[in-house]
């Protein structure tokens, strides 16, 4: 097997769902960039404000990942350069880090009667094992899996003896998403998680996370509308302006829209929209939004936001935008960034929510925090070292009150 090791420590990634159209994009991208082919648009830690944080670089990231779909890395990066995701020119250049990264992809289907808690056991062995075999200084563990539907509120998610005796006794169903970060941790390894799906959000894997001495950050990257959304809503708070409603229409094919087409998953990204919104202005806004499932837009979605909002007087007035973008354009760069910088939370010895990585989610974990400019500011005080994030109250862990699937 071809030797991992260089000169610089080197950072395992992860990845949950690595053989979908963002892991793909991730592995291809950092790829072309490392090999001249392709510059690092689109990556928040290319740019000058990180270059004094002591980052890996992209050149020692290892990829490998679990997946519960058979489809190599090599095809899957033909179909994005088809959908035009990826330049065909720089395909020649990916053969090699693609197929290196295809030898470390593990099946991560629930076996025949295996239960969750030796399925935890496996995944994480899967994970450990990848960390010895090219002895990297440490794994960070990315859910770019499929969105699930959030989990009913149950007592085992509040405390970890509580979680494990269940878990053991088969008493407690995870979903996939918390699972993983659950194997993750039991490893020794941070996790990501891109999703709206619970993933480490559930009080007893914070616990953990703390226990272990590993970082965690997420959920539910934030790529489009939503990205739009942390930047212009803190315009009508600082303008004094009252914002009365905001309804958007979220149209996407591919994986994404054919998941988010049931409305149990598709809840779980809407909710994550709307508090974002509410949380920023700091009142409770009208509107509806809405995912809707075109399969012919493949790796491309459009979106259509009207607001309507009150100035001086009373006078009503409305605005109106689309945003028309590339997911996994999009969220790929975005990965490659959260996997930098949890690795240098790492280094640092931080463990538990990362808030300060707030900057990249819709829901972050750790912070109620929803203004793109404040949440910039706190994440390049972090990564330069003249900021300390003390831990997060334990209401605000999961980024709301609440664990995701309770009910107000």
């Amino acid at each position: 097997m071809r030797d991992t090791t260089g000169s610089a420590p080197r950072i395992g990634v992860w990845m949950v769902g690595a053989r979908g159209s963002v892991a793909t994009a991730a592995v291809a991208g950092a790829a072309a960039v490392v090999a001249g082919a392709a510059s690092p648009v689109g990556c928040v830690t290319e740019t000058p404000a990180f270059r004094g944080a002591s980052l890996p670089a992209l050149a020692d990231l290892v990829f490998g990942g679990h997946d519960v779909v058979g489809t190599p890395l090599s095809a899957r990066a033909r179909e994005l350069a088809e959908a035009g995701v990826l330049p065909a020119a720089v395909l020649p250049a990916l053969d090699a880090p693609l197929a290196a990264a295809e030898l470390e992809i593990r099946d991560g289907s629930l076996r025949p009667g295996e239960t969750q808690a030796a399925a935890a056991a496996r995944l994480a062995d899967d994970m450990a094992a990848f960390r010895d075999r090219h002895r990297l200084e440490q794994v960070v563990v990315v859910n770019v899996s499929s969105t699930e539907a959030l989990p009913e509120p149950d007592p085992a998610h509040l405390d970890l003896a509580a979680f494990e005796a269940a878990l053991a006794a088969g008493s407690l169903t995870l979903p996939a998403s918390s699972l993983y970060a659950y194997a993750a941790f039991t490893a020794g390894c941070s996790y990501v998680n891109f999703t709206p799906s619970a993933g480490a959000c559930l009080p007893a894997l914070e616990e953990l996370a703390r226990l272990r001495g590993v970082p965690h950050a997420g959920r539910d990257g934030k790529t489009g509308e939503t990205l739009v959304k942390s930047a212009l809503a803190p315009m009508f708070t600082q303008r004094a302006l009252r914002l009365r409603s905001w309804s958007g229409t979220n149209l996407l094919g591919g994986g994404d829209g054919a998941t988010l087409a049931d409305p149990a998953a598709a809840r779980s990204k809407t909710e994550s929209k709307q508090r974002s919104l509410e949380e920023t202005v700091g009142h409770a806004v009208q509107g509806q939004v809405h995912i809707d499932n075109v399969p012919e837009m493949g790796e491309w979605k459009t979106a259509w936001d009207h607001i309507s909002f009150e100035g001086f007087l009373g006078v009503r007035m409305t605005m109106q935008f689309t945003w028309q973008g590339c997911d996994s354009a999009l969220a790929a760069p975005l990965v490659l960034d959260l996997v930098r910088l949890t690795a240098l939370a790492g280094r640092r010895g931080e463990c538990g929510a990362l808030p300060a990585l707030g900057f990249f989610f819709k829901d972050p974990a750790g912070s109620a925090e929803h203004n793109l400019t404040l949440q910039y500011e706190a994440l390049t005080a972090w990564a330069a070292g003249t900021a300390r994030t003390a831990p997060a109250p334990a209401a605000a862990v999961h980024g709301s009150p609440q664990a995701p699937g309770a009910r107000p």
